[in-house]
């Protein structure tokens, strides 16, 4: 008689509707894995958005790992392909997703959106503590005092202006944490093949100059944040002049732009491609400029030196790790967190010097290969 076919549903490999990584690469079965990895919890995260707000909550997988080493993870967003691999499932905010979390007892369940769907849906699900927000009388409300800080600066400009925490460290107050320094998890796996598929290319870049990322977008709603394209051109030439390769970097929305910035320049662009060529790209940079968009917090999960403009949000919001700096505008702005430019006197993106901008990346560049900065 055959013993019978065994199965260990409590592994974090284990998925039951799939076969199992160790599985798929072994060949092994539970009976004799090797990889067996037993959970004691369910621990759920919902962070649906924006792709840079996702990304820079994931320190937070760090800490949760310390604390809760056989805790099976759930996370809930938009954009489930930025999820770095320590995440168990990944789930799609859209209607599967939301029918199978309905479904499971959380241990622990965090929501760190104030979105109102976000928090209905903390309000529906089970889970023996609720951490961050939820839904009150059709209103999003924080479940506990840690959280009234996060909501209170979301709501008054004025505490928004004063707060001297930065996101991270809101996000790790939100669940009841102390920040330690916790660095962002990038996924990662299939960069470096993409990396090195991309550095078997000719894209005429000198491996002796430091290639500069120039990220020229910032999507198309926050033109409040765009610095003008003439000071693109004049960095973008300052830095070949400086023996440094200015690469222009971006997505669908700036192709155009960035095609007449590099005809202007002589500088490279290699077009838009998904996500991960993205990243793979960005991974060739020696320094990173953007404004405030998804690219930095890229930038940061590669531990890339930035160089962040940033003239509508508090600066102290942005934790760079020691590795870049911020600028702002000369000129105040008036525009605080808004879309577009509402002061009628001047747009303050245009007191954004080319020249502390080119200091600022010669700083960073002359460091190359430094261990605090790569």
């Amino acid at each position: 008689m055959t013993d019978p076919i065994v199965f260990k549903e409590d592994c974090r490999h284990f998925r039951g509707d799939i076969p199992c990584r160790p599985h798929k690469r072994e060949g092994v079965h539970c009976a004799d894995c090797a990889h067996y990895a037993p959970t004691d919890r369910n621990i759920l995260i919902i962070k649906l958005g924006a792709i840079g707000d996702v990304i820079r909550t994931t320190p937070l997988l760090r800490r949760l790992r310390a604390e809760y080493p056989g805790g099976r993870i759930w996370w809930l967003t938009l954009t489930p392909e930025v999820l770095p691999e320590d995440v168990d499932y990944k789930l799609r905010f859209d209607m599967a997703g939301v029918i199978s979390l309905l479904a499971v007892r959380f241990d622990i369940a965090i929501n760190l959106d104030k979105d109102r769907e976000a928090c209905a849906l903390m309000d529906r699900l089970v889970a023996g503590v609720k951490k961050g927000f939820t839904l009150r009388n059709g209103i999003c409300a924080p479940i506990d005092a840690d959280a009234k800080h996060k909501f209170l600066t979301g709501i008054f400009d004025d505490l928004n202006k004063a707060n001297t925490k930065h996101y991270v460290e809101e996000m790790f107050e939100v669940c009841g944490y102390d920040w330690r320094g916790e660095e962002y998890m990038l996924s990662v796996g299939e960069v470096f093949d993409l990396d090195a598929a991309a550095r078997a290319q000719d894209y005429d870049l000198d491996p002796a100059q430091p290639v500069i990322g120039l990220n020229t977008g910032c999507g198309g709603r926050w033109t409040s944040r765009l610095w003008p394209d003439r000071y693109w051109v004049e960095l973008a030439a300052a830095l070949k002049e400086a023996g440094m390769q200015p690469f222009f970097l971006g997505g669908e929305q700036e192709h155009e732009k960035n095609e007449r910035l590099a005809a202007a320049t002589g500088g490279l662009y290699v077009g838009h491609y998904s996500l991960q060529r993205f990243i793979a790209l960005m991974n060739r940079c020696d320094v990173i400029v953007s404004a405030v968009t998804m690219a930095m917090h890229l930038a940061i999960g590669l531990r890339k030196p930035l160089v962040l403009f940033n003239n509508i949000f508090n600066s102290r919001e942005f934790e760079l790790y020691g590795r870049g700096e911020i600028l702002e505008p000369s000129k105040p702005c008036t525009c605080f967190f808004m879309p577009t430019c509402t002061n009628e006197q001047y747009r303050c993106m245009e007191h954004l010097e080319v020249e502390r901008v080119f200091a600022a990346v010669q700083r960073w560049a002359l460091r190359r290969g430094d261990d605090g900065a790569q």
